[in-house]
């Protein structure tokens, strides 16, 4: 599971067929959540702490709004029969966009990360997500696009002050 939440050589079908993009799996790296073919970017922040097989934790901001940062935590636990998934939201701001989404997205995170450890692959509906977010991309926001979000330290603040 450990490899599903931090692989950066194919989509993340768990995190909205987003493609992971990250200078390094180490503290203080940028982090881009972007569209599989690396044209829009969704998500911005930087890791805040690695440990693996057990934790990833990372600032997010939404490109498409402009609200605060905020953090989320990805904790691992094996148990008896499998392994344990946590998603933690902290600092989440209160009454934004980004609170409804991450109410939102929290709930198909884990159970479309259920399905892809169980099964191989994304429920069904899931996986018709993935279509209409591909029919959608031309009507993204300009703020989205990937060149206003370059992978490279010190970039997250650079870009969100655009």
């Amino acid at each position: 599971m450990w490899r599903e939440i931090t692989k950066t050589d194919e989509p993340q079908q768990a995190f909205f067929n987003s493609r992971m993009h990250v200078i390094g799996l180490k503290p203080g790296s940028p982090i881009r959540m972007r569209s599989p073919e690396g044209k829009y970017t969704a998500v911005v922040g930087d890791i805040l702490e690695v440990d693996p097989p057990r934790r990833l934790s990372h600032t997010l901001r939404f490109t498409a709004y402009d609200d605060p940062y905020c953090r989320v935590t990805y904790d691992l636990r094996e148990v008896e029969g499998g392994v344990e998934f946590t998603l933690t939201s902290e600092e989440v701001p209160v009454g934004t966009k980004t609170a409804r989404d991450m109410t939102q997205g929290g709930d198909l995170i884990a159970k479309t990360l259920k399905a892809i450890v169980e099964t191989g692959h994304p429920p069904l509906g899931t996986r018709l997500l993935f279509v209409l977010f591909k029919l959608m991309a031309p009507f993204n926001p300009r703020s989205t696009r990937s060149e206003n979000w370059p992978l490279e330290a010190g970039a997250t603040d650079r870009s969100a002050a655009r």
